[in-house]
């Protein structure tokens, strides 16, 4: 087992910010925490990492117990490593002594230490650039140090906390890059904060939406994109909208439209719908729909609509200009019913 939380609670002032919470990943997996600031998800990493003491439940790391209401093995003996936004790396020093500094600290012979950092910076590849100072790497190199020092110190767990978060669009496409190069080369388990759902979905082996202390739904990003525990869950990951329309036999009944209702599970009268772009097809026929606002992103132009018998706007997407007040006709491919 990687990392093993059972009825995991953390409370402040009485309010739990982390709430009852169990999961289990195995050794290896990358495990994105995707939610809105202040749902839990960096007190919970504190709790892995042990900076932070749990109130109840149990905590194990590689199948040994490292916390629970008697036990409490502290930071530096939990064999994780922490990425802060930050990086945290030491200036004056080199990039090998970055990394080659905590097998320093443990009383490792200088030769010996240069020996063990030079295979990690080669797991990051990083060899060539031993010699400079943070001050002259790029953001993504700077990352890939900080990365490598979490070997260094031996971590079977790496713990992130929104490392990219400070980043700008392209420097963050390249580091998703690097992040996974860099966990497939090491085999550590990973745990990633991050309130940016594109960016879970892009690294993570297994994925947990977060909110209010809790987790709502733990699976495969394409589990949770395409098949949605709840409303709430269906909101938050990607762009849709949630409906209520009747249902039978399978089929969904949307602006005067016969429309599969995929997950109906012989579910019979009313029921909430998510309906995402994709599940729209723009042409010739199919319902009217009135565009309430246009919104152009770079060759496709996102929409709101409007349409009768359906109770909410909702999203979709054309490959042509369009206006606002503009009306399309749009044909409902399929739609996601919604768990009771």
């Amino acid at each position: 087992m990687g990392i093993g939380v059972t009825h995991l609670t953390k409370r402040f002032g009485g309010a739990a910010a982390v709430d009852d919470v169990s999961f289990d990943v195995a050794d290896g997996t990358f495990l994105a925490i995707v939610g809105a600031s202040g749902c839990g998800k960096s007190t919970l990493l504190r709790l892995v990492a042990g900076l932070e003491t749990p109130d109840e439940g149990e905590i194990r790391l590689g199948g040994a117990l490292v916390a629970n209401g008697s036990v409490f093995v502290p930071p530096e003996d939990r064999s994780v490593g922490v990425v802060f936004q930050s990086y945290a790396l030491w200036p004056n020093l080199k990039v090998e002594w970055n990394v080659a500094f905590p097998y320093e600290t443990q009383g490792m012979s200088t030769e010996a230490a240069k020996e063990k950092a030079a295979g990690h910076l080669k797991t990051v590849a990083l060899e060539a650039l031993k010699d400079r100072k943070p001050a002259a790497l790029s953001g993504g190199q700077r990352q890939r140090v900080a990365l490598a020092r979490c070997l260094a110190g031996e971590a079977r767990t790496i713990l992130m906390d929104e490392p990219l978060a400070n980043l700008d669009p392209h420097l963050r496409a390249e580091m998703e890059a690097e992040l996974k190069a860099f966990h497939r080369a090491s085999g550590v388990t990973t745990l990633y904060i991050t309130h940016d759902q594109r960016e879970a979905m892009a690294l993570a082996d297994v994925m947990a939406v977060m909110h209010g202390g809790r987790f709502l739904q733990v699976g495969p990003p394409s589990e949770i994109y395409d098949r949605p525990a709840s409303a709430r869950v269906a909101r938050f990951i990607g762009r849709g909208a949630v409906m209520v329309a009747s249902v039978s036999n399978g089929i969904a009944r949307l602006a005067g439209q016969d429309v599969p209702a995929v997950g109906a599970d012989g579910r019979e009268g009313p029921a909430e719908l998510f309906l995402r772009p994709r599940d729209i097809a723009v042409g010739d026929a199919g319902a009217p729909a009135r565009l309430s606002s246009v919104h152009y992103r770079g060759g496709v132009w996102e929409a709101e609509a409007e349409a009768d018998g359906i109770d909410v706007p909702f999203a979709v997407d054309l490959d042509r200009p369009v206006a606002e007040g503009e009306t399309v006709r749009l044909a409902f491919r399929r739609a996601w019913v919604l768990p009771d």
